[in-house]
């Protein structure tokens, strides 16, 4: 599906009126996954594009020293309170507001899409040291699943094709050829915790509670046939990529 940058635009600000339900309800990223990113040594991370810092709390555990930098303040308010302690600036992939050659790596986490890579690119590299890396993960419902592919029907596919990342690395005169590699995991959720899942993806965010409605009803009809205990298994792929940039 083609986004054009109008609608991008709007769909990227809907996330600021579901910033709570993001933070509630929204996946983390396996500790496998995020070392395989950013390496085992402690380092100077980017996380760009941080929404309510999923990934940032995980970058912090690991011993890198983090700086935050994301677009809509709503997001970057609950980042603060739920990571206090690193540096947290609003910025854009665009334009950020940091020195040239100021970290070790730059990551992106499930925003890579949504930025205008003309001139996002660019402005990865620079802030880049030499021998630096840009890494992109994204968390992918697992469609393998019956049930999750019904979900998927009713709120949309969340897949990133080669062509929104892998080909974009390698086409850029500014990195190496992209590494990729996938990681497993599973989410439990409620009831309520998956409405929330639901309504902090754009497709939902965009909507009025009207349009909403239908959508949450169906998600409904899923969980009481499929969940057990009053939870259900939501399972994920944890796609990486990462690209050395060129010296």
């Amino acid at each position: 599906m083609i986004v054009h940058r109008d609608e991008r635009r709007g769909r990227v600000s809907s996330f600021a009126e579901v910033a709570d339900e993001y933070e509630r309800a929204r996946p983390g990223y396996p500790e496998d996954a995020v070392r395989w990113l950013t390496g085992a040594a402690p380092a100077d991370v980017i996380d760009l594009g941080a929404g309510t810092g999923k990934l940032t709390r995980s970058l912090t555990a690991l011993g890198h020293r983090v700086t935050a930098v994301e677009l809509l303040p709503e997001m970057l308010t609950r980042l603060q309170a739920v990571v206090p302690d690193v540096t947290a600036v609003e910025g854009a992939a665009e334009a950020m507001p940091l020195p040239d050659a100021s970290a070790d790596v730059v990551v992106c986490a499930q925003a890579f899409h949504w930025f205008d890579k003309t001139r996002a690119l660019p402005e990865i590299a620079r802030v880049l040291r030499p021998g630096g890396h840009v890494a992109l993960v994204w968390n992918v419902r697992d469609d393998r699943e019956p049930w999750v592919a019904a979900l998927s029907a009713v709120i949309g596919s969340e897949n990133i094709t080669e062509a929104d990342s892998v080909e974009l690395l390698r086409q850029s005169p500014l990195f190496d050829e992209p590494e990729q590699a996938c990681f497993a995991h599973v989410q439990h959720l409620d009831r309520r915790l998956l409405h929330d899942l639901v309504l902090s993806r754009s497709y939902c965010a965009a909507r009025t509670p009207e349009e909403r409605a239908p959508v949450l009803a169906a998600v409904d009809r899923l969980f009481d046939e499929h969940a057990g205990e009053g939870t259900i298994e939501l399972p994920y792929r944890t796609d990486c990529i990462r690209a050395s940039r060129v010296a």
